[in-house]
């Protein structure tokens, strides 16, 4: 993975450990939001990824490319791909149980991506220093262990819900986020 300083943790970052409160492994995880374009099930032309925690600190998802999903012909479109990434990164801020957003992502494209192809995607976090989560993914082509087609690298900042009150659709977040505080 070719990777900045900027999705790199410092020397000496600790990697977080289970937290207390998050799901057990083998648990699914809900989605961000039911019309996320990567993992809401309301969203009519979204990915819908669903993922789950194999162990309480990484999160496992599949992915199959589609024809609304191409860019060239017959294979996905980049875009896609980094967007289907950026959720199972996202999805994996999520075992820490407070709120993050992407402040940087990097993706390095290994594999031409075939309509049809089913991506394993796994993701992990490398450390977290302050507000800061330092994550990598990787997108396997056929299997958990298949060749790998796509890696991305990201920094993700935590943020309070506050955020999402002011940028967002308060009303939204609270009929779905009965478990965060949300104080516009």
């Amino acid at each position: 993975m070719t990777r900045s300083s900027r999705t790199s943790p410092p020397p000496g970052t600790p990697v977080p450990p289970a937290q207390l409160g998050a799901p057990p492994p083998g648990s699914p995880l809900g989605s961000h939001y039911s019309r996320c374009f990567g993992c809401g099930s309301d969203h009519p032309t979204g990915l819908h990824l669903a993922a789950v925690t194999p162990d309480s600190t990484t999160v496992e998802a599949t992915f199959t490319v589609g024809e609304a999903h191409q860019g060239a012909p017959m294979l996905a479109h980049g875009g896609v791909l980094a967007a289907a990434m950026d959720e199972v990164l996202g999805m994996s801020v999520y075992l820490f149980r407070k709120p993050y957003v992407t402040a940087r992502l990097e993706t390095d494209y290994v594999l031409p991506v075939p309509v049809g192809t089913t991506l394993h995607l796994r993701a992990w976090c490398n450390g977290i220093a302050g507000r800061k989560a330092y994550l990598e993914a990787e997108g396997r082509v056929g299997a958990p262990d298949g060749p790998v087609a796509v890696r991305a690298a990201a920094l993700f900042v935590e943020v309070s819900m506050r955020h999402f009150a002011e940028h967002g659709d308060l009303a939204a977040i609270t009929a779905e986020h009965q478990d965060y505080e949300v104080n516009p």
